[in-house]
């Protein structure tokens, strides 16, 4: 397998993922801004789309987006230990939760990358976000995980909340999801696709 990523983005809880089940697979960086991979090949080649995680296989075909990327890895463990079984309510509840990740925090981070969006665009999404992160605060307070137990919903959670600290939005009202991003981050797993992303050192 192939990962095709960008240092940071949502790609990042894929390459999590692949190192957590032990998948053997190559990296390729791509520059969103201009659309190049690393050898300079035009992005929009390999992914009409133009946006990562894609996830090429040995077959030549490539497959986009996080959350269904994420229960594919995650499926590649016998064991199924960050998903849950077929038709358990562990597995519907991960499911559940990387549903939301997509539609309300990834999506909900959106118009902040963009310094033509509106003040009053730009306040209102970050209200919007306040209130998932105290949802998020008050779950956590009362398990370690998004749903009980570490699983590709973490994986998720854990690279898009990163992003507040590329925005700066403070997150000092959110204790139990400031000790979550400590508690994922200390992951053998995470520090390695951070280090290989540039990330930390």
């Amino acid at each position: 397998m192939k990962l095709y990523y960008a240092a940071g983005t949502c790609s990042l809880a894929v390459h999590i993922a692949l190192r957590e089940v032990g998948a053997k697979f190559d990296l390729t960086a791509v520059d969103l801004a201009k659309h190049l991979t690393a050898d300079g090949t035009d992005f929009y080649t390999i992914s009409p789309r133009g946006y990562v995680p894609l996830l090429e296989f040995s077959d030549g075909s490539r497959h986009t987006e996080a959350a269904a990327l994420l229960q594919y890895v995650a499926d590649l463990d016998p064991a199924h230990a960050l998903i849950g079984k077929a038709g358990s309510a562990h597995r519907l509840a991960v499911i559940e939760w990387l549903t939301f990740i997509s539609s309300e925090l990834h999506k909900g981070f959106g118009p902040l990358w963009h310094k033509e969006t509106p003040e009053a665009t730009r306040q209102s999404t970050k209200d919007k976000l306040a209130k998932h992160f105290a949802e998020l605060d008050a779950r956590l307070a009362k398990q370690p995980y998004l749903a009980e137990t570490y699983s590709v919903a973490d994986a998720y959670a854990f690279t898009v909340l990163n992003w507040s600290n590329f925005l700066a939005l403070p997150m000092t009202a959110y204790p139990n999801v400031q000790a979550y991003m400590a508690r994922v981050s200390a992951r053998p797993a995470v520090h390695e696709a951070m280090k290989a992303e540039g990330l930390v050192k």
